[in-house]
């Protein structure tokens, strides 16, 4: 029996499984781990921004939210200056 939200499920394990990743990319780019968490968190938050059909519409969301993650560390190593 297939339900509506196995779709909705399978792409939460999916954005979750990137964590590690999100946080290694931002660590190697920041150097600071409490930064890096902050960049993760934040990714996250826009990633749940997204309606759900925004969320259905990109094909891989780890290479979104990797994508996200990297703008955001390079934001902030650009106000940095």
């Amino acid at each position: 029996m297939s339900t509506r939200s196995e779709p909705a499920q399978e792409r939460l394990s999916a954005v979750m499984r990137e964590r590690r990743q999100l946080l290694n990319v931002a660590y190697r780019l920041l150097g600071s781990l409490s930064d890096a968490e902050d960049v993760v968190q934040e990714t996250y938050a826009r990633w749940y921004a997204l309606s759900p059909r925004q969320q259905e519409a990109i094909e891989s969301p780890g290479a979104w939210l990797t994508k996200v993650a990297g703008r955001i560390c390079l934001d902030l190593l650009g106000s940095a200056r």
